[in-house]
């Protein structure tokens, strides 16, 4: 098994230029790296917590495949995702789906398939959910997504504590969900919550699933009987850049094992799960491309290359980024004294940038670069069809250490 610490040492260089000769840009996730992440949180948190994957981190079929029985249930977010887990092998069952504006032919198709539980963020959303059931001829399990009133500092993104099209806002809770709980067609069987994300402070984590719990202990008594579903939002950030600390695990889980405990013991909620995406994923992921050219220009050497903002949106600056900071990156293959370097995309626009200043060996036509914490937000987070260049590729690297192609997004034909 690969160990965390692994995260900030990427595969040998030549697993990362086998993958690359299949054409660039190009992301590479490693399997084994995942079944890591998931291993080494179950072992953390004593078996406290289940693990839910988020499917919009990285909705890739093969990654999907190889979730099962590694994670515990998957979370999607629109009916095309659902469709996507189950045909990757999923069985709808062990999947919720949740979003802030689920459309009413898709939450039938849902329910019809079977789903496990529809995560309903409004009064609206949960009538129309029992319009369906009732056409449907079926009792629905749904869990109301709260919206907390704060969330501690620390969180990359924050979405408590003020107007937000996600959930139900916690002061409006026990009202909204007393109707929710009266549809005859439902059955309110928990709660979920999400406030924050990309957080690598553990007291901050800490502080919010905190928050999660007394909000779920006040409302589980509006919920119906038996064990509850309680799903939450993990927030767990990842080290993008070099000046990131990695967020420490073991403090986090150490700090929250006798709250887990004592909500265990109270005998109302089943093994809560902890909703995650990037944490598990975007450390085992890679973006590679290739240079094309190299100019030197008014003092400064900048390497163009063939995947830009149009294929890795998040690592350009544009997805969340307030100031832009580069990612963790490295030159395969490259050594001798390092340098500064710009590196830019294909796009004809300014903003097309993926690193300032990047120390490297120096960069030449036909190098190699390798962009890390790239397994989340990837592909289809970024604007692939912007001046019709190559869709980037993906592959994986199996258990076994074989790299292996899993393109599945619609090749642009006369281009790749």
């Amino acid at each position: 098994m690969i160990d965390l610490a692994d995260d900030l040492t990427p595969p040998d260089d030549a697993i990362l230029a086998r993958a690359a000769a299949a054409g660039t840009p190009l992301y590479l996730y490693d399997l084994r790296r995942v079944t890591a992440r998931a291993a080494r949180l179950r072992e953390a948190f004593g078996g406290r917590l289940g693990l839910s994957f988020a499917v919009k981190a990285n909705p890739n079929p093969t990654l999907l495949r190889a979730m099962i029985g590694v994670v515990d249930t998957l979370d999607v977010s629109s009916g095309g995702e659902l469709a996507q887990a189950i045909a990757a092998g999923w069985d709808a069952g062990r999947i919720s789906f949740t979003g802030p504006a689920k459309r009413e032919a898709e939450i039938r198709r849902a329910l019809a398939v079977g789903l496990g539980e529809l995560v309903v963020e409004s009064l609206a959303e949960a009538r129309m959910a029992d319009a369906a059931a009732a056409e449907l001829g079926l009792r629905q399990a749904v869990v109301a997504r709260i919206a907390p009133d704060r969330v501690p500092k620390g969180f990359g993104d924050q979405m408590a504590g003020r107007p937000s099209p996600f959930g139900i806002d916690a002061e409006m809770a026990a009202d909204t969900l007393a109707q929710i709980a009266a549809l005859p067609n439902l059955r309110l069987a928990g709660l979920h919550f999400y406030s924050g994300t990309q957080c690598l402070r553990a007291d901050a984590v800490v502080e919010n699933w905190r928050i999660f719990l007394g909000l779920a202990r006040g409302l589980a008594p509006l919920c119906e009987g038996g064990k509850l579903r309680l799903i939450l939002g993990a927030g767990l950030g990842i080290p993008y850049h070099e000046t990131d600390a990695p967020l420490d695990l073991s403090a986090v889980a150490d700090a929250i094992a006798p709250d887990l405990d004592a909500l265990a013991a109270e005998g109302r909620f089943a093994r809560p799960l902890l909703e995650l995406g990037r944490y598990l994923v975007g450390p085992a992921g890679w973006f590679l491309t290739r240079v094309v050219a190299v100019k030197d220009s008014r003092g400064q050497r900048i390497g163009l290359c063939d995947g830009g903002m149009n294929a890795h949106l998040a690592a350009s600056g544009h997805f969340g980024m307030v100031i832009h900071r580069n990612y963790r990156l490295h030159l395969v293959g490259g050594s001798g004294e390092a340098e500064p370097v710009n590196l830019t995309g294909p796009l004809c626009t300014s903003i097309d940038r993926l690193a300032q200043g990047a120390m490297l060996p120096r960069v030449e036509p036909g190098a190699l670069v390798a962009i890390h914490m790239s397994g989340a937000y990837g592909p289809t987070t970024s604007p692939v069809n912007f001046i019709s260049h190559p869709i980037p590729r993906e592959a994986v690297v199996t258990e076994a250490g074989e790299v292996v192609a899993a393109d599945w997004l619609p090749r642009r034909p006369g281009v790749e």
